[in-house]
């Protein structure tokens, strides 16, 4: 160790999945040292998934949508004034980079795919996965502090609080079913998640979450479902308390998107179907119990990319024909 870590800065901006994964920094680093005040850079509307963090010391936030690079010059002010002495960037961006190289810190670490890495003073290879050893985002993010702990992999963790609980207490048995995705080749049809609703028992609560732009989606599902007892949650609750609710649920459905993430955050159960998209590029589930459903059929074409697409590049979306009775296996 070149020298006691005191005060640590975790960045990572982006979007509402990746901050999540990010926290596993946070465990680590307070296994290796309890005493250091550790802080979180992240983008404006993110930050209420780490209140209640018992490790964190403060949140700095970047707001990008109004101003984005006069606050993001008002930032590095900041981080600097902060003195820390280690700056840790789980980011590839220029920006991130930017405020790494310039943050004034005593060591600096960060990405070797990152533009401005070679101003890092330390700079990890980026690991790519493949088909024989798949390397999930986590082991990604942990291999940049590996040299001042160790290799041992720890989960996300975020910290829901007694009143998020008490917010979404329901006695009965219940499922809850994530159907969007801001990229329409990862979000398994509209009408699937329809023929899954019908099928759940009548006993059980179905909730519906995401976030205000999936109010419509959700209430289409409703309108049109025969189950009985379905209640649209998306837009109405916050990050903390969806957490909350998906880990008393009996099973929580997602598609390969923030919800999964939030699932393996509060290691709750979890089937993830992946439609265009493929667990080995490192965003699986990480809940104990936790299932990824996708094609049996082997496509050519898939996967598309690394990430979503707004269409089916080949026009036939077959990477999203999953048996629905699949799924409903999963509730027993």
């Amino acid at each position: 160790m070149e020298f006691d870590l005191k005060k640590i800065l975790v960045v990572q901006t982006a979007f509402i999945g990746d901050v999540v994964l990010a926290t596993a920094v946070l465990e680590k680093l307070r296994l290796h040292f309890p005493a250091a005040k550790v802080d979180f850079l992240l983008r404006k509307g993110n930050e209420s998934l780490l209140d209640n963090h018992p490790y964190l010391n403060g949140v700095l936030v970047w707001d990008k949508k109004h101003r984005k690079y006069g606050n993001l010059f008002r930032l590095i002010f900041k981080v600097r004034r902060n003195r820390y002495d280690l700056v840790v960037n789980l980011q590839r961006f220029f920006s991130t980079g930017f405020l790494t190289a310039f943050s004034g810190a005593k060591t600096t670490v960060g990405f070797d795919k990152n533009l401005l890495s070679f101003l890092f003073k330390h700079r990890v290879p980026h690991g790519i996965s493949n088909g024989e050893k798949p390397i999930h985002e986590v082991e990604r993010n942990l291999s940049l502090i590996v040299q001042w702990t160790d290799n041992q992999f720890v989960k996300p963790k975020i910290y829901p609080s007694k009143v998020d609980f008490e917010k979404v207490h329901f006695p009965e048995k219940h499922i809850t079913i994530s159907p969007a995705s801001v990229w329409f080749t990862k979000q398994f049809p509209a009408e699937k998640w329809l023929v899954l609703m019908n099928g759940v028992g009548e006993g059980t609560t179905i909730f519906l979450l995401g976030g205000k732009g999936d109010v419509g989606l959700c209430g289409w599902l409703k309108n049109q479902s025969s189950h009985k007892k379905i209640e649209v949650k998306a837009g109405k609750l916050s990050f903390l308390e969806s957490a909350a609710l998906m880990q008393r649920a009996a099973m929580n459905f997602v598609n390969d998107s923030a919800p999964l993430h939030l699932a393996s955050a509060v290691n709750a159960h979890v089937t993830a179907v992946f439609c265009s998209t493929v667990p080995r590029f490192g965003f699986g589930p990480l809940s104990d119990d936790a299932t990824v459903l996708e094609t049996e059929e082997n496509l050519r074409c898939r996967p598309c990319g690394l990430h979503g697409k707004k269409a089916c590049p080949e026009g036939h979306f077959r990477c999203a024909e999953i048996d629905v009775q699949r799924l409903l296996a999963k509730l027993g």
